[in-house]
């Protein structure tokens, strides 16, 4: 490929940065505590006391432990803490002296302070993980694998550093998200493979498809009459935040950011089919052409609509068992907004994800079929695809 093409990704690059930087909301704080706010980190050196409880129905083991406080106000200060005394917990884990952990401090009236176990502190294993993450990555994809981990590295500032942000501050959270989710398609979709017609079709096909999908879903929400306060941190959101934000408008932005990683799969697979179609056999007509690459298309959305309802049951399986437990009527429960909002949410992201196949696979046409004619515009367009040139 020639080094020009990727002039315009980073081009790209720089001015969705530079776009978002210049958009950016200062937050305030609003007042209260944020999940973590309290805690410190801290470590244990002395486990004073150990044995058998009975809490309810349940017998566990508990703990008495020493901590050193690591950071805040009181580091350098020993303190005690309780390990399976007050509440039930996993019997997994029990506390060894040099583990890091993350305590709760805690003053009474009378000024007495107190610590409470909070958690295991598990930056250092994540960290090995993600670094193993990453070298595997490039090990297999090289150069390309290099691009893949800045994409990611983009995606997640852009859904921290703006969707958020915007949303925070009162913006619509729907109109925020799609535009939020072209800048980071785009821009994440050239680093990856380059500048590009194969792309070029891809990255179109993805706003045609998220626009789409934004739609069906506004229609199935209203349809639905769901309001998006099936969350209960939606509601904790609702009574901390001092900005009005539109749930509804939330709920729908979720939707289209949660389909979007198989939807970036989908389409490129479905764009690169096309062309590679196109070259195995240079006579295919439109018709031709439209039919075999419906074929793979076709075996490629039901598995990855399979994926997707899978990935919703996994993430709601606690609650499916909850609700099995009580020997419901999953009929009459699909009617909670809890329940109601994962089936639509599975369900609207499945139609946009069956709609870029025939979408991807028409504009991916479109430019293969007028790869050689686009010849002239190469310094413009970039080249057909990596691997591929225009001359035959």
């Amino acid at each position: 490929m020639k080094k020009q093409s990727w002039l315009f990704p980073f081009l790209l690059l720089i001015g969705a940065l530079i776009y978002t930087l210049l958009t950016r909301t200062q937050l305030q704080g609003d007042g209260f505590s944020t999940y973590g706010a309290d805690t410190v980190r801290a470590e244990v050196t002395q486990i004073i006391e150990e044995g058998q409880i009975q809490l309810g129905e349940n017998i566990q083991t508990y703990q008495i432990a020493r901590v050193n406080i690591l950071e805040g106000e009181y580091a350098g200060i020993p303190m005690e803490i309780d390990y399976g005394r007050r509440q039930i917990r996993s019997d997994d884990y029990l506390l060894s002296v040099g583990d890091k952990i993350i305590v709760l401090i805690s003053k009474t009236p009378d000024n007495v302070v107190n610590a409470y176990f909070v958690d295991f502190t598990r930056t250092t294993p994540i960290f090995w993980l993600a670094i193993l993450f990453a070298l595997a990555i490039v090990l297999i994809s090289q150069w390309k694998g290099i691009r893949s981990l800045l994409s990611m590295a983009f995606s997640l500032y852009i859904i921290i550093g703006y969707i958020i942000p915007q949303i925070l501050s009162g913006r619509d959270p729907l109109q925020v998200s799609i535009i939020g989710s072209i800048i980071l398609l785009a821009v994440t979709l050239y680093l990856t493979y380059g500048w590009n017609l194969k792309t070029h079709s891809s990255v179109i096909s993805m706003v045609f498809v998220l626009l789409l999908t934004g739609t069906l879903a506004g229609i199935a929400i209203t349809f639905t009459k769901l309001s998006g306060i099936g969350d209960e941190n939606v509601l904790f959101l609702m009574q901390n935040s001092q900005t009005q934000i539109n749930i509804r408008g939330l709920f729908l932005g979720g939707l289209i950011i949660g389909a979007l990683g198989v939807l970036d799969d989908l389409v490129t697979t479905q764009a690169s089919a096309v062309f590679e179609l196109r070259h195995a056999n240079p006579n295919f007509d439109f018709r031709g052409l439209f039919n075999s690459a419906m074929r793979i298309g076709q075996d490629h959305v039901a598995a990855t609509v399979n994926t997707l309802v899978l990935a919703y049951a996994g993430a709601s399986l606690p609650m499916l068992l909850l609700f099995s437990l009580g020997q419901g009527d999953y009929g009459y429960l699909i009617n909670f907004s809890l329940i109601a909002e994962e089936v639509v949410r599975t369900l609207v992201g499945s139609l946009g994800l069956i709609a870029a196949v025939p979408v991807t696979t028409v504009i991916a046409i479109f430019f293969a079929q007028r790869a050689e004619n686009l010849e002239k515009w190469e310094h413009v367009l970039g080249p057909e695809g990596s691997g591929h040139s225009h001359h035959h």
